[in-house]
């Protein structure tokens, strides 16, 4: 099976620049690419004014309803709705029922993975036994049987000796912590921001230095142990100057943020409007323009979907009872191409965070287009739009925060190790 992409636009090797011409997809791997290529015999042509060809998106991190939860996402579902968006790889968090602290759990989420045809997963595993945040699982096991990392998830590790021995511990292996930086106390019954929208709200809130709170102990924590820690879904400018400072001492810190934390501010609740409910919660204006530098500037090493699919009786409540989280599978690329409409990030600077930098975080063979590479690829076109709308996205999760929303940034298609999955 061939496919030549004729006279297109593609991300080159570095991520660094967009080059022209043609390239040629033969046994699954991307095996050419240049100008004025031949066309094998039998090879499917596909050519698209004006779009571009990238690697299939790698997404840093997403929640799957499946085991346990399959009433909210299922494999199959997700899968439909990362192909639609063109992701090719995802980071399966373990909140799962049971979690993911086996390594059985952890073979089981790869071949199902791999029974999709159509997405690679790759599961992070417990950084805890059960996520309770009480003892430490099994790391040696968990990485042996493929986990590419330790994480409670969405829940904090908050017992700074517990968060000490597990950066230590996960050294030894290799591997990093990946923390939901953020106080557990100060945030406990929270629902929003802290501050004057909250209080008008009568909401309880969350102050925001809980973030950075969490972020200065764990970078302290990672220089006394040598550990490296990865801070995810970064939403204040305190807790990104910190982790930058971090970064120009050479300690083994890195940090992803999330579409709603820079394309979002605290007002999108402003009508108790529960899909826009997240866990951390939206941010002030001041800190999302904080999250916009920090992707231009390097300091963000990755954009995740921070995928969290909820059932509609999740949401169906009053907004301090309602269940935090947003799908994002369908919509990471176009909220991320809306910081490039709007001149904050270049296209190759956008992309990157979502294929090239995040692969090289897990390690794996994806990412870039290079000659042997696998053929995982996403063509759309930058400048055609279309309008998110609840009830209607691809998979099961429907929460979008971004409901009503107009995007610029349609995928056209999506291939798997050359076979086209979606388009």
């Amino acid at each position: 099976m061939s496919t030549l992409f004729r006279n297109i636009k593609y991300l080159d090797e570095s991520a660094q620049s967009l080059l022209e011409g043609d390239l040629l997809v033969q046994g699954g791997v991307i095996a050419d690419f240049g100008q004025n290529l031949g066309v094998p015999e039998g090879a499917t042509i596909v050519e698209e004014r004006g779009a571009i060809l990238a690697p299939g998106l790698v997404d840093l991190r997403a929640s799957l309803g499946e085991p346990g939860y399959e009433y909210r996402e299922t494999i199959a579902s997700a899968a439909e709705a990362a192909a639609a968006g063109g992701i090719t790889s995802i980071a399966v968090l373990p909140e799962s029922a049971p979690p993911i602290d086996d390594p059985a759990l952890v073979h089981l989420i790869i071949s199902r993975g791999i029974e999709t045809g159509s997405v690679s997963l790759l599961p992070y595993a417990a950084a805890t036994r059960g996520l309770k945040g009480e003892e430490l699982a099994e790391y040696g096991l968990l990485r042996d049987a493929g986990a590419v990392a330790f994480t409670d998830g969405g829940k904090t590790i908050a017992s700074s000796r517990l968060m000490r021995l597990a950066l230590a511990y996960a050294s030894g292996f290799g591997m990093r912590i990946v923390q939901h930086p953020e106080d557990a106390e100060l945030a406990r019954g929270g629902a929003a921001t802290a501050g004057a929208r909250a209080t008008w709200m009568g909401l309880p809130g969350i102050p925001a230095a809980a973030e950075a709170i969490c972020v200065a102990r764990d970078i302290r924590l990672a220089e006394l142990t040598g550990g490296a820690v990865h801070f995810a879904h970064v939403t204040t400018g305190e807790a990104l100057d910190l982790i930058r400072v971090a970064k120009d001492k050479g300690l083994k810190v890195t940090c992803d943020t999330a579409p709603p934390y820079f394309d979002m501010n605290e007002t999108a609740i402003g009508d108790y409007r529960t899909y826009n409910k997240l866990s951390p919660p939206l941010r002030s204006e001041a800190d999302r323009l904080a999250v916009v530098a920090a992707l231009a500037d390097g300091t963000i090493d990755a954009i995740a979907s921070d995928h969290q699919p909820r059932d509609a009786d999740d949401k169906r409540l009053p907004f301090a009872d309602a269940a935090p989280g947003g799908c994002g599978l369908a919509t990471l690329l176009g909220v991320t191409l809306a910081r490039v409409q709007e001149g904050q990030l270049t296209l190759p600077q956008a992309l990157a965070l979502l294929t090239k930098k995040p692969a090289e975080w897990l390690g794996i063979e994806a990412g870039v287009i290079a000659r042997g590479r696998p053929a995982d690829l996403v063509l759309f076109h930058p400048e055609r739009s279309w309008f998110v709308q609840s009830g209607k996205l691809p998979g099961k999760g429907q929460n979008t925060p971004f409901d009503g929303r107009a995007l610029e940034g349609v995928v056209l298609g999506t291939w798997k190790a050359g076979k086209r999955v979606f388009g």
